[in-house]
């Protein structure tokens, strides 16, 4: 059986691996860490990065806390019991160039002892990844999506599908009726069945981290020296205050931080350093801008 602490050091593990290529893709700045403790228990490791030759602002989160659940989030789980232990990567990067896209990816595990009648206990491994472009580019998106149908189809060939479908629904700004960018995959409460075994979830959630690096040292090569104008990093700061308004009004992780008594400043390291809501704001007609809000909507096949 696959204990918290194993999960808890293997995310730990990648963390690390995350942050080193990083720096190395950045090639300029290096990752500020702060070790936190978190009042009622556990506590994680903050590590940013900021002001690089690519990166303008980024996190990689990890914790590991426990504790007593308020009683908000019990309504919420649905559960009685209130001692919980919960971990987790998290990831968010803002490029500072319009044509290299923001990506965010989670992978976590939750769990309560003798949560349910009989003693049995509430576990699961929730988590995704996704990519926000400021620009939609058809072959960066397509090399995307299917770098993520093959790490879900080495673990099960109905991964990439439902959680596909799962991202396109969750990463819904539904006041703005758009996507907040392509999609990615996204699950949440994956636990073990007949089929599936808590062994294979567990590898499965560390491929899923480890896929970070190969997408996006991607991203960054393919884009990293395409020039930009003022109007392109307008349209950024545009795109940046879409990625705001999904964070703070509809992001799960983001309420459970904030309601579990988290860290303030690990959990919104997500927001961007610099974002405008221009009033009104429309792209002209036949523009790159406005052929990327063509792409801002659900189920389009990505790997075809």
């Amino acid at each position: 059986m696959i204990s918290k602490e194993q999960v808890a050091a293997d995310y730990r593990e990648i963390q690390n691996e995350i942050c080193l290529a990083l720096e190395a893709a950045d090639g300029k700045s290096s990752f500020e860490q702060e070790v936190w403790e978190r009042d009622g228990g556990g506590g994680g490791l903050t590590r940013v990065i900021q002001d690089g030759n690519i990166l303008e602002k980024g996190g990689v989160n990890f914790s590991a806390v426990y504790g007593q659940l308020p009683d908000s989030v019990k309504r919420a789980l649905k559960v009685e019991e209130d001692e919980f232990f919960a971990t987790g990567v998290s990831i968010v990067m803002h490029p500072n160039n319009p044509w290299v896209p923001i990506i965010h990816m989670n992978i976590r595990y939750f769990e309560m002892p003798s949560a349910m009648p009989g003693g049995k206990s509430v576990r699961w491994f929730g988590g995704g990844i996704d990519l926000t472009p400021h620009y939609v580019i058809e072959d960066d998106a397509r090399f995307f999506h299917n770098h993520l149908k093959t790490v879900c189809d080495a673990f099960n060939n109905d991964f990439y599908e439902r959680f596909k479908k799962w991202a396109d629904d969750y990463f819904f700004i539904k006041h703005r009726n758009e996507t907040r960018g392509i999609g990615g995959i996204f699950y949440d409460r994956l636990t073990a069945t007949d089929e599936l075994t808590w062994e294979t979830i567990f590898e499965f959630s560390k491929a899923l981290g480890r896929s970070f690096i190969p997408i996006y040292t991607e991203m960054i090569a393919r884009n990293r020296n395409k020039i930009f104008t003022k109007e392109n990093q307008l349209w950024q700061y545009q795109r940046r205050s879409r990625y705001v308004e999904f964070n703070l009004v509809y992001d799960a992780g983001t309420k459970f931080g904030l309601e579990t008594n988290g860290r303030i400043e690990s959990i919104l390291m997500s927001l961007p350093p610099t974002a405008k809501w221009l009033y009104n704001y429309a792209p002209l007609a036949g523009s790159p801008e406005e052929e990327t809000l063509s792409y801002l909507k659900k189920g389009i096949d990505w790997v075809k």
